[in-house]
């Protein structure tokens, strides 16, 4: 997908003035909170109208003033999840799902209830109404009602800010296979860099109602790398546990990775700082840290007040964060040959 968007749009005493161009499947659009985010999205999906310039998806054209083009919502053919999942009350799931369906033209139509339902595992729910469904439930139908539109593109505005954690890193994987499974580009629109690493390739940045930047999740992670409290998080799909005393065992890399404190769960998304990741240059003889990983040094870069170092473990790739004196005590460099340590207790389960 390619996304050509050149407007202004003022509001009250806020403007949005952008002129960019993206390409990608999986294209994120990251800020603070007031910074212009939704105000964009609107402008793309139809439900504000630049008060002047273009907005281009694959080479056509959607909006343009001096044109006089301004394709109706409906026609746009972008389907839309929010914040909160504005299900219907009056209908059941199944009404709900099939709302998107009935308004899509007979020639669009490629993507089937049946498969949505099979995908998004809500085959139980169907029959119920929605009023007593969870939140985790709710944001599933309003994501299967969205991709039943058959549109040619999703755009995803904040749509896991009003989940905790745990129900967050369940409703991702849904993102990610449905989205994948049906081949639909998707805008996916947050402030959190955790859900910029896992649910985008391209990354626009906006503050202050202006793209500031054009970059990738990974690389925003490491600007806002710094002191303990913005240290880089690095993030960890594990799966296939085994029992370890009061642990659990994880298959990574060439060895296994101890965990305490988890459940045991057949698969899950776990992270860690890259402060809590101790390096050694030779093999430690006593430590209390029950991960000790022979790794191999693939960069140094500057992080705040701090050094970054990235580790290849095997296949796998850490980042642990150090200061300037240790990476002289220790003669780290590209390509040396190094230990790093992490305690069990160092991992946290997203989901």
């Amino acid at each position: 997908m390619e996304l050509r968007v050149a407007a202004h749009k003022q509001l009250g005493t806020f403007s949005l003035d952008v002129d960019f161009t993206i390409e990608g499947e999986r294209i994120g659009i990251f800020g603070p909170s007031g910074g212009g985010k939704s105000t964009l999205v609107g402008l793309i999906t139809g439900l504000l109208h630049p008060d002047r310039g273009i907005v281009v998806i694959d080479g056509e054209p959607i909006f343009d003033r001096e044109r006089g083009v301004n394709v109706p919502v409906e026609h746009r053919r972008i389907g839309m999840v929010f914040q909160r999942p504005h299900l219907f009350p009056h209908l059941s799931v199944k009404g709900n799902l099939l709302y998107g369906f009935r308004r899509c033209s007979h020639r669009h139509r490629r993507i089937t209830l049946d498969h949505v339902v099979e995908v998004l595992q809500i085959g139980h729910l169907l029959d119920r109404g929605v009023k007593n469904l969870s939140g985790g439930e709710k944001q599933r139908v309003a994501i299967g009602r969205a991709v039943l539109s058959n549109p040619r593109m999703l755009a995803m505005d904040e749509p896991l800010s009003a989940l905790d954690d745990s129900l967050k890193f369940q409703i991702i994987p849904f993102l990610k296979n449905v989205c994948e499974t049906f081949t639909i580009p998707y805008l996916f629109i947050s402030h959190s860099l955790t859900e910029m690493r896992v649910m985008t390739d391209r990354v626009l940045c906006v503050t202050a109602g202006r793209v500031e930047a054009q970059t990738t999740g990974e690389q925003l992670a490491r600007d806002a790398t710094g002191d303990y409290a913005s240290a880089y998080m690095n993030l960890i799909r594990l799966k296939g546990p085994r029992r370890v005393d009061d642990m659990y065992g994880y298959p990574w890399g060439e060895g296994e990775l101890l965990i305490s404190g988890v459940s045991g769960a057949e698969e899950a998304l776990f992270e860690v700082s890259s402060a809590d990741i101790m390096l050694f240059k030779r093999h430690p003889e006593a430590i209390s840290a029950r991960n000790l990983l022979r790794c191999r040094v693939s960069e140094i870069f500057n992080a705040g007040g701090r050094i970054g170092v990235g580790l290849e473990c095997g296949d796998e790739r850490l980042v642990a964060l150090v200061v300037k004196r240790t990476l002289r005590e220790l003669d780290i460099r590209e390509g040396t040959e190094i230990y790093a340590a992490i305690k069990a207790t160092a991992f946290r389960r997203l989901g």
